[in-house]
């Protein structure tokens, strides 16, 4: 008999699920459903490793409505999926992501390393 797939909760850090909400509700619901995903053991479409941050830092790239929204998420911290940043991408140079945002997500990853 097949093993039942654990689905892993889902936490925030609280300044990423802040950014999240003020993601159009469409956007929202699509991100959802891929972190649902995650949480399952699969992978999205629109997830994809977030370069220079190893195995388990995994970032959903949502272009939406002429925008584009970003949420970056680890899997290899305790039991849970862990949302450690959300942002609508405003830069105009390709697809990378910005510098800053890049930085920030490494000083939260570092953190919450610290406190599991």
């Amino acid at each position: 008999m097949a093993e039942a797939r654990k689905t892993r909760p889902v936490s925030w850090l609280k300044a990423a699920l802040k950014e999240f909400g003020k993601f159009p509700a469409e956007a929202q619901t699509i991100c959802l459903t891929a972190l649902t995903i995650a949480a399952e053991g699969g992978r999205a479409d629109i997830a994809k490793p977030l370069q220079g941050f190893g195995s388990g830092v995994m970032e959903i790239a949502l272009p939406f409505s002429g925008d584009a929204y970003r949420v970056v998420y680890a899997l290899q911290l305790g039991d849970d999926l862990w949302v450690v940043h959300a942002f609508q991408k405003k830069s105009t140079q390709g697809i990378a992501t910005p510098k800053r945002e890049l930085e920030l997500v490494r000083e939260r990853l570092k953190r919450l390393k610290e406190l599991l």
